[in-house]
């Protein structure tokens, strides 16, 4: 699946990204530059996430949906809710 690979992909950017970042602190690089990077790696985890929310909205909640167990459906209803709140703090 393509958006699976992509997910890994920004995974493993964000990884690599952050390797550089605390390289970067070790060393004693400029503050400015360091939160450049930073906020790189920020932009490529929300990218992530969205990815995985469409993916989980696409599959897992869809089937929830679609079953007759009221208890599956509102407790994927109720995931969501919380990793939406956790995702705007």
């Amino acid at each position: 699946m393509k958006s699976d690979k992509m997910i890994l992909i920004n995974f493993k950017k964000a990884q690599s990204h952050l390797g550089k970042i605390i390289k970067m602190e070790e060393e004693g690089s400029y503050c400015i530059d360091i939160m450049q990077q930073n906020l790189a790696v920020i932009g490529i985890l929300k990218s992530a996430h969205q990815m995985l929310m469409e993916r989980h909205l696409n599959s897992c909640f869809k089937n929830a949906m679609a079953s007759r167990n009221e208890r599956k459906k509102e407790q994927m209803v109720q995931e969501i809710l919380k990793v939406t709140k956790l995702f705007n703090k």
